[in-house]
């Protein structure tokens, strides 16, 4: 991509209501635009981040036999009535023809529940896992800090259905250590860590993956020795680690990217959601729920990964591998060289002073930088630099690729 074709512009203002280093950043850099308070446009930067986090997380949820679906995100107001839930204070509601009452779904146990109802009998049937990537509304009282608390957003929510709660404990050990990995593809998962919270009506606990982050609106309770936290709403009640006993547990600042329960048969209760066993005995079905928000996980690597310049994104979710700065007139040979090698690269070629696009570059973040100048070529090559680094070097041309490649690699 030509940056002069690029559609959305950087900006050294920063918004008076960007709250948060990922509000401020993200809209400077030109990856989103607040349409209204917690929804935002998504430009052409910032899609390509949120469809390759997305990506990292639909892969690994098929890899543990999760299949993909897609739900409404409009639905009867009946289904919330019937598990008691039309009352929260987070549901749009809406009146549609003929004075329907729907709702905008903010999460899916009551579309997901009597959709597997439908094809789900026996225990032949059992288990099933199912996800979506969808976005959510939730009417927040006070929509705040850009992507991490919005009134729409993006999220990844896997519901698994078991003969038996030994079956559901199973697949819970099998999607938590699957979090574990994509945070670790991401590019946080040496900062992110269990936390035992409240399980609520469901269960004594729930998980939620807690970013280690001086910024962030969480307080956690963290384990040094086995690196597993308790969240704040448990602390009084939990006073050990609840893995290893230890009773030293440091207060620390955090982000939630994820969270996952043990439903158990509250919603198949409420729907009526039976199995025949292998005897022909009515049994009730047992449930997991397991969300992330590709949206709330992009602005946490913000949060996370920045300095005074701009952004610093992980390679595996920046939105271009290479942030080709062209100077004097020259770049556009290597900029096919590289589209050529399918190396995905931005390449600024506006005519405008090297200062501003040195700037832009490090406002964006993307990993690599090089620079094709007149000065390169008398040094024998073309600067590289990667973003989280001060130094550059001088690359000899017929080494970039293999270079570039390795880095990714």
């Amino acid at each position: 991509m030509k940056y002069s074709k690029l559609f959305g512009k950087t900006s050294k203002n920063v918004a008076s209501d960007a709250d948060s280093v990922n509000a401020k950043l993200l809209t400077q850099a030109a990856f989103i635009q607040k349409q209204i308070s917690g929804v935002y446009n998504f430009l052409p930067l910032g899609l390509r981040v949120l469809t390759k986090i997305q990506n990292i997380i639909r892969e690994e949820m098929n890899k543990i036999g999760g299949q993909e679906v897609l739900m409404p995100a409009m639905t009867q107001e009946e289904n919330w009535i019937t598990t008691g839930r039309n009352t929260m204070d987070v549901l749009f509601h809406l009146k549609g023809q003929g004075d329907t009452n729907l709702v905008l779904n903010p999460t899916h146990e009551e579309v997901i529940t009597p959709l597997v109802q439908k094809y789900v009998f026996s225990y032949r049937d059992l288990p099933v896992a199912l996800y979506q990537i969808q976005n959510k509304y939730r009417n927040e009282a006070r929509a705040k800090s850009g992507l991490l608390r919005g009134r729409e957003f993006s999220m990844k929510d896997l519901y698994s259905f078991h003969v038996d709660e030994a079956d559901l404990n199973r697949y819970y050990d099998i999607v938590k250590q699957a979090y574990f990995k994509i945070y670790e593809r991401i590019g946080i998962g040496g900062k992110t860590v269990l936390t035992f919270s409240s399980g609520g009506n469901f269960s004594q606990f729930s998980h939620e993956f807690q970013t280690l982050n001086e910024g962030g609106e969480d307080t956690i309770y963290l384990c040094s020795k086995c690196r597993v936290a308790v969240n704040k709403e448990i602390i009084n009640t939990q006073k050990t680690c609840p893995e290893c006993g230890n009773d030293k547990l440091e207060a620390v600042k955090a982000t939630e990217v994820g969270n996952i329960f043990k439903l158990r048969t509250k919603f198949s209760d409420a729907f009526k959601f039976f199995y025949s066993d292998s005897q022909g005995k009515e049994k009730i079905v047992e449930m997991g729920c397991y969300g992330m928000g590709p949206s709330r996980v992009m602005g946490t690597v913000v949060e996370l990964c920045h300095d005074d310049a701009g952004i610093i994104w992980p390679k595996n979710i920046a939105p271009y591998q290479v942030h080709l700065v062209g100077l004097d007139g020259l770049g556009e040979d290597l900029y096919q060289e590289l589209l050529s090698k399918n190396i995905d690269v931005l390449f600024d070629d506006r005519d405008i002073g090297a200062g501003a696009k040195f700037a832009d570059a490090d406002l964006i973040g993307i990993p690599v930088r090089l620079v094709a100048s007149k000065r390169s070529q008398e040094k024998g090559g073309i600067e590289f630099k990667l973003r989280s680094e001060k130094e550059s070097e001088i690359i000899e041309a017929k080494d970039l690729v293999s270079k570039i490649t390795s880095f990714y690699n």
